[in-house]
């Protein structure tokens, strides 16, 4: 589960700095001869935007040459937008909160790539802040965090399946942020100034609430304020919106925090101030559990144990307690500590209690 010399990887590079790094990283520790690198072109050539792809390909085919390795640009235009774009729009239509980030890693990335180019490789490396532990006891491969907590992305990570996180290693994983820049200059890059991509990546440069007007439209409805009933104002349509939400509301007088969406109604509900007790909860129910290599609770008669958590993309983790109820099949974390803005239909990340571990992710359920 280990690249040894001689084996044959596929290397994603995306034109960053991160998976330029990844690639130095791997040429300097002998695996040059295996190393194949491919860029995965996702966005649609319209005015939608492509991820700046044509600026990001120029990056890649630098580093390519750079390192006399091989590069092969390939598609999945189609396959991106039909699942991962689906789902987001699905979701948000629905009034929950996507993370389109997490579907593409496991259906596109490890998914798609895998059953077409992958397929042919020993394994696959990336430039994510993430790690892998083989357990000396049962012998298994696991998720683990990076070195460096701010840049972690084992949340983004935590659908893949085994059968994916077999073949894949990351090989920044074990040095902070600040080193991989000192070492894009150290080895002078042509990347190593460029700045890190910010937001979701199929937007491109077109902003998210555009990008959902074209897809959705608008549909005004009220905001209410949830401790009186009191009209402030109207948004243009919930799906603009997400729990937790300070920022974009259009409102005087707060701040003011989305508090509760009622689809039905179309109605945002917000609550005024810095520390309304409304921003805040301390059980997630879960549904659609899914463990990366094992459920660690198979075969076990205790129905709760400590974990940490994610509910968001933060560098802080929480401790908690995972329930589950073998009735009804879903699982709830109880938190050590009031939790903001807990959104229906984001992903609440399961760790080990040390935070060492990404063990899985479930699904937060409307409660």
């Amino acid at each position: 589960m280990k690249p040894t010399p001689g084996a044959s990887i596929a290397g994603l590079i995306s034109g960053g700095v991160d998976s330029a790094v990844a690639v130095h990283r791997l040429v300097e520790q002998g695996f040059g001869p295996g190393l194949h690198l491919f860029y995965i072109r996702i966005g649609l050539d319209t005015d939608e935007g492509d991820c700046a792809a044509d600026e990001d390909i120029e990056m890649c085919q630098l580093i390519a040459k750079r390192y006399g390795l091989p590069l092969e640009v390939v598609s999945l235009h189609q396959e991106y937008w039909d699942n991962v774009m689906e789902y987001a729009l699905r979701t948000v239509k629905a009034g929950l909160t996507p993370n389109p980030d997490i579907m593409c890693n496991r259906i596109i990335k490890f998914g798609y790539f895998e059953q077409r180019w992958g397929k042919d490789f020993d394994f696959t490396a990336t430039g994510h802040y993430a790690s892998t532990v083989i357990d000396p006891v049962d012998g298994l491969k696991y998720l683990a965090t990076a070195v460096d907590p701010v840049k972690d992305q084992t949340d983004f990570l935590a659908r893949i399946t085994y059968a994916q996180l077999r073949k894949l290693i990351f090989p920044i994983g074990d040095i902070p942020k600040s080193r991989v820049r000192e070492i894009a200059v150290e080895q002078n890059l042509p990347n190593a100034y460029r700045r890190d991509s910010q937001g979701i990546c199929f937007l491109g440069n077109i902003n998210y609430n555009d990008f959902i007007r074209r897809h959705l439209g608008e549909m005004p409805g009220p905001i209410v304020e949830i401790e009186t009933g009191r009209v402030l104002g109207s948004h243009r349509g919930f799906w603009f919106h997400t729990i937790g939400q300070r920022k974009g509301l259009g409102l005087s007088g707060g701040p003011w925090f989305v508090i509760r969406k009622e689809v039905e109604t179309n109605t945002l509900y917000v609550s005024r101030g810095y520390d309304t007790s409304l921003q805040y909860g301390s059980r997630l129910s879960l549904s659609e559990m899914h463990w990366i290599t094992r459920n660690p609770w198979e075969g076990v008669e205790c129905s709760e144990a400590p974990v940490s958590f994610k509910n968001r993309h933060s560098p802080e983790f929480i401790s908690g307690t995972l329930t589950r109820d073998d009735a009804s099949g879903l699982w709830t974390i109880t938190s050590s500590l009031p939790v903001q803005g807990i959104a229906p239909g984001q992903f609440a990340v399961i760790y080990t209690p040390d935070n060492a571990i990404c063990l899985g992710s479930g699904i937060i359920a409307t409660t």
